[in-house]
């Protein structure tokens, strides 16, 4: 009674803004946006033609330019490259073994910015652990000298929201484990399938503390060694994880729809260009700069918008938001909302907004604007995005288009996102969702008439 209860007042919450009458010219943009290609061959341009894009890479370096062929092509204006520095991790050789007391290989990957072990590798007694909180309860003499493995829990769910507290044994783990000793760590994958494929993805080792070398299990090979931990003989580990260092270049690439208004902030939509360099980086992010990119072609293409839209490609995200934090402090500019797609292909569900109480009227014109589409009214005082994460907690307004998850962490950082897994029609209806956005936060849209032909 209870659930029926609160399942009716959710839907009596929402029908205000379901009601809204929405403008003819809004419906009409994102109703023709069901039928949109520009997003598909985006993203099956830059995952065929480039492939992975790992940061500050020569890869990463090849979808800029590409990235400004294909944007200058569409009839975008100011295309540019922002350059910035940044540190450059690469990956090398790597494998894992258990060396006793049951022989067999394990299947690995290197996290970014893993020590080198050098071709020769480590080789060393294993400590287990159930949970980060177990690892940083122990006492250093439980740890030092061993290779830690850290295992965890995370659930499937929609919207992805275990990520952020079960990814630290990833992001944590190895600078706790260096701390207390540890010769390398391997982490169960930060995933929900249960492929043979690990799960990379970033870390980094706080100051001071000497980076050691740290891998992702896939999912079996790490239920794999808890087995063989719970028989409580002692584990012996080789692990190799070949990598570099050095410092590189990466950029922002920005294009803009020019609004009639200069003076005015413009609405900023995104997405990041590079990828890990396992897969070819399909769901995380081709189709998500696909899909900024391809809803503000089309309200270029219906004609000109009050306030500019700028198209932003942010480059190395995922080696730590450098693309982000550099467009940060090369726009101090206002933005009159930002918004970032970076959660995969999958149909959104849900909006969320950070625009302010006095521009509440505008968020329930958004929220009214998408429910046709099954996008469901979220709160209204807070949005997210990786990039555009330090402006929002610096005090941008913006909006959140919240994708369908469920499945998105079976691919995550690994050799199996690739353009299979991105559904043409959920693609679609990300780009009529972000298309209705644009048309009701980039003001309306002055559609010159078309004179005849021959006269």
């Amino acid at each position: 009674m209870t659930r029926l209860f609160l399942l009716g007042l959710a839907a009596a919450i929402a029908v205000p803004a379901a009601a809204q009458t929405v403008p003819a010219r809004v419906a009409q943009l994102r109703d023709a946006a069901l039928a949109d290609d520009y997003a598909w061959d985006i993203t099956e341009g830059l995952t065929t033609e480039v492939g992975p894009r790992l940061a500050g890479t020569e890869a990463e370096a090849r979808a800029r330019a590409w990235a400004v062929a294909r944007l200058t092509a569409m009839g975008f204006a100011n295309v540019r490259i922002e350059p910035f520095e940044l540190p450059v991790w690469t990956r090398g050789f790597e494998s894992a073994e258990i060396v006793a007391p049951f022989p067999q290989p394990l299947v690995v990957a290197a996290l970014g910015n893993s020590a080198s072990t050098g071709p020769q590798g480590i080789t060393g007694d294993v400590v287990g652990f159930d949970s980060l909180a177990e690892l940083e309860a122990a006492p250093e003499a439980a740890v030092r000298g061993k290779i830690v493995f850290v295992s965890h829990a995370m659930p499937r769910t929609m919207d992805g929201s275990g990520y952020g507290y079960f990814g630290g044994p990833r992001r944590q783990g190895p600078g706790i484990a260096s701390a207390k000793g540890a010769i390398g760590i391997v982490v169960r994958s930060i995933g929900t399938d249960y492929h043979r494929n690990p799960h990379t993805g970033t870390m980094q080792f706080p100051d001071g503390v000497r980076p050691i070398p740290a891998g992702a299990l896939s999912l079996p090979d790490a239920e794999q060694l808890q087995r063989i931990l719970k028989r409580g003989r002692p584990v012996t580990m080789r692990l190799v994880l070949v990598s570099q260092t050095g410092r590189g270049q990466s950029g922002n690439v920005i294009a803009e729809v020019p609004g009639r208004d200069p003076s005015l902030p413009p609405v900023l939509v995104a997405g990041h260009l590079d990828s890990w360099d396992q897969g070819t980086g399909a769901i995380d992010d081709a189709s998500g700069v696909a899909i900024a990119a391809a809803a503000a072609k089309r309200i270029m293409d219906a004609g000109q918008p009050l306030r500019t839209i700028r198209v932003v490609w942010f480059g190395a995200e995922e080696t730590g938001l450098f693309g982000g934090l550099a467009y940060q402090k090369a726009h101090t500019e206002p933005h009159y909302a930002l918004a970032e797609s970076d959660f995969g292909a999958g149909r959104i569900w849900q909006v969320t907004s950070k625009l302010g109480k006095e521009r509440d009227a505008e968020a329930r014109a958004l929220q009214a604007a998408l429910a046709p589409l099954g996008i469901v009214p979220g709160p209204t005082d807070k949005a997210e995005g990786s990039d555009i994460g330090p402006m929002l907690e610096a005090g941008a307004p913006g909006v959140g288009l919240s994708q369908d998850g469920t499945y998105y962490f079976d691919y995550h950082h690994t050799p199996d996102d690739t353009l299979d897994k991105v559904d043409k029609d959920a693609l679609r209806q990300n780009v009529a969702a972000w298309t209705a956005m644009l048309a009701v936060l980039a003001g309306p849209v002055n559609a010159e008439p078309k004179r005849p032909r021959g006269r």
